[in-house]
């Protein structure tokens, strides 16, 4: 029998906030020749975040063209005005806006953060009937009728992403289980490539197993074939090759427009990369993007970060171009020119760190495109271990984006005075913690590791600080930490990125740095503490639900680490009434129980992170991840008080001639729709490569 659900927790709501992600004043400051490179990196970005609708769900690509379309055919405010002449309330009308925003952001119908589906603020049958009204409701309807239950169905194993049964997946098909997924990763490792740019598709015949894994590129090919026993393994290229197509030729017309050879040879290796499937390419351009230093204009594009496959392996498409703050980054220039020093800092020996700190460019950023599933406020890149150990890696803090989304912000579960404290200090905070966590967070640590040739990276004399033994594992040739970690690997890295951010704010240089000194750097040393702890322990069951586990990588990171001071007696959470939970850091105790509870178990973190230790990993991590009671009880207060994630209004760049002129949007969710409408001003063969896509693959999901 299957269990009721609670439908107004998957439907957005009309009060979703909109806010705008200003750009205008820093793309002004952009030469002619800037802006033309941002321009067609900025298409070659939107183009290939269509992909990211194809990794989403089967119908979010027949559902973007669906809502594209009609609202290309007439404007947000032109829709309206027929709807509600036809008889339809403004609220229904806001209703199927707030959804097409909610697709447009995501990149499909699953929130990019927490994996969960939504559905309209409408019911079916009259959505049905809105959508009647448009003028091309005859191009609408096949769409409709080949989408339309799917859109609202909540049974068991669409109310998210993940394996099935319990959730739903486009990067394997519906009969892979992990087991299928080890398999073709072993597969893939056995002929030295990696699994990023690829998806697996499993049929059985005659009790015959046959797994195509399908790397993305526009040239198709077949790259690799064997049978073993009665299973077949077939590496083949070709995936979304239409869209990759026009990544490529999108990143070629770019480069004329490169400041430097460095930035030239970066995209030809890239737009090489997209047209072959060769991540080796990939990472050839990510080496050129590593010396590319202090551009003006910063750009990255690929298949990223490995949150939302099920394995942790398989990265999703997206694709950033940004304008360099130089004022916040001349702060950030200061952080990595005393990297090292900071480094010594941490709570591990000097074995289990990299034998050199490789310094990297740290910018602060303003975005003008980001296309994916949803906007980060800092990056650390690329995510290739053989790269990032050796010869380097960039951080970013996205300036524009931080302020953005803190707008509007509401602050339940905190007494008034610490309120105060973090809407006050909240932004400069936040600006100091992703620094930490993205320049000696994410880029610190080693991993042990045996190389092809039978030598290590780590002398024989290493001892593992927590046995005082020599370590018991490291990596064997050509294992990651992503595909030795698996789906614990995102969410543990979070969570060490995140502890070094607090640890490390601790130290008044580091603090100095960002400019705050005396009572003002306690303040903002308080409210970086009190705001993870909060996040953790006051937000992060949102991301949490019964049967599924957690959700979001960074909400279950920020949960544990406030377990971690909790247990340590510096945190507390208590109910002071009902419906309503109150969450406290004792501020005298952070430099001293504080500062050593974060210090073992980030100790804890690195040593096993380093030796490749999966299951002591998982075992600490899986403890304080844990949701028993009190909290299984708080989580319906938490729900309560839950508020929507901000949507944001990018602007779009258009080729005028020689001239690139920029355009924006009135934050609302008539403005947000019609960036979208304007971003892709001949959509009609994107169409039809979305439609072919998602259509060619339906059986296997």
């Amino acid at each position: 029998m299957e269990t009721a659900v609670d439908k107004n927790q998957y439907v957005l709501h009309n009060d979703q906030p909109v806010v705008n992600l200003e750009i205008k004043s820093a793309f002004n400051g952009l030469s002619t020749k800037e802006k033309l490179y941002a321009h067609h990196i900025s298409k070659a970005s939107w183009h290939g975040g269509l992909i990211t609708l194809l990794q989403t769900s089967p119908e979010s690509g027949p559902l973007f063209v669906l809502l594209h379309k009609l609202f290309t055919a007439q404007s947000p405010l032109q829709f309206k005005a027929a709807a509600v002449q036809a008889g339809f309330t403004e609220d229904e009308v806001k209703a199927l806006l707030v959804y097409a925003c909610g697709v447009f952001c995501n990149a499909g119908n699953y929130k990019g953060f927490g994996d969960t589906k939504f559905i309209p603020n409408i019911d079916q049958n009259r959505l049905e009937n809105l959508l009647k009204v448009s003028i091309v409701w005859s191009e609408l309807k096949t769409l409709w009728e080949e989408i339309g239950d799917s859109l609202y169905n909540l049974k068991p194993g669409h109310t998210c992403l993940g394996y099935s049964p319990q959730g739903c997946t486009t990067y394997l098909s519906k009969n892979c289980t992990p087991e299928d997924s080890e398999r073709a990763q072993n597969c893939m490792k056995k002929e030295g490539l990696e699994c990023y740019n690829s998806r697996l598709f499993k049929t059985v015949e005659n009790n015959k197993v046959n797994y195509e894994i399908r790397i993305a590129s526009e040239q198709h090919d077949t790259i690799k074939q064997y049978t073993e026993g009665d299973i077949t393994y077939k590496i083949t290229s070709g995936d979304y090759s239409p869209i990759m197509a026009r990544v490529a030729n999108d990143l070629k017309q770019a480069v004329p427009h490169a400041a430097n050879e460095m930035e030239a040879k970066m995209l030809q290796s890239y737009a090489s990369s997209f047209i072959h499937g060769s991540l080796e390419d990939h990472k050839d351009g990510s080496r050129y993007w590593i010396k590319d230093k202090g551009p003006a204009v910063e750009t990255y594009i690929g298949f990223i970060e490995t949150y939302r496959d099920p394995a942790g392996v398989r990265g999703e498409f997206e694709g950033f171009v940004a304008v360099v703050n130089k004022e916040m980054s001349e702060k950030f220039s200061t952080l990595v020119s005393n990297a090292e020093q900071f480094l010594t800092l941490l709570p591990w020996c000097k074995g289990f760190e990299k034998d050199a700190f490789l310094k990297p460019d740290f910018t602060s950023l303003d975005v003008l495109t980001f296309a994916g599933s949803g906007i980060p406020a800092g990056i650390n890149i690329p995510n290739y271990d053989d790269i990032r150990q050796t010869e380097g890696f960039k951080n970013v803090s996205l300036g524009n984006v931080i302020p953005a989304s803190y707008q509007f912000a509401v602050t339940p579960f905190l007494s008034k005075d610490d309120a105060d404290l973090l809407q006050k200090w909240r932004v400069p905070a936040f600006e100091l913690q992703v620094g930490l966590h993205e320049l000696l967070g994410h880029g610190s640590g080693k991993l042990l590791q045996k190389k092809l040739d039978g030598t290590f990276n780590f002398p024989s004399t290493l001892l593992d600080p927590l046995t005082g033994l020599p370590p018991a594992s490291y990596y064997e040739p050509r294992d990651t930490y992503d595909t030795r970690f698996g789906p614990l690997s995102s969410s543990y890295e979070e969570c060490r990125a995140e502890a070094v951010g607090l640890y490390l704010s601790l130290d008044t240089d580091v603090l100095r740095i960002f400019g705050h000194e005396g009572q003002q750097a306690e303040e903002v040393t308080y409210v970086n503490w009190l705001s993870l702890v909060w996040a953790g322990a006051g937000r992060g069951l949102e991301l949490w639900e019964p049967g599924r586990g957690w959700l979001q990588a960074h909400a279950q990171a920020r949960f544990v680490l406030a377990r971690v001071l909790i247990q340590a007696g510096v945190a507390s959470v208590t109910q002071p009434s009902e419906g309503d939970l109150l969450v406290t850091l004792d501020r005298s105790a952070i430099r001293g129980a504080g500062r050593a509870a974060i210090g073992h178990f980030l100790l804890q973190l690195q040593v096993y992170k380093a030796t490749g230790n999966v299951e002591k990993a998982r075992e600490l991590y899986n403890h304080y991840a844990e949701v028993n009671e009190p909290w299984l009880s708080w989580r319906s207060i938490v729900m309560a008080n839950k508020q929507p994630r901000k949507m944001f209004v990018q602007a779009n760049t258009f080729l005028e001639g020689s001239e690139v002129k920029l355009k924006t949007y009135e934050a609302s969710v008539e403005g947000l729709v019609q960036s979208w409408v304007d971003r892709f001003q001949e959509p009609q063969p994107l169409y039809e490569a979305l439609l072919h896509l998602s259509r060619a693959d339906a059986h296997h999901f």
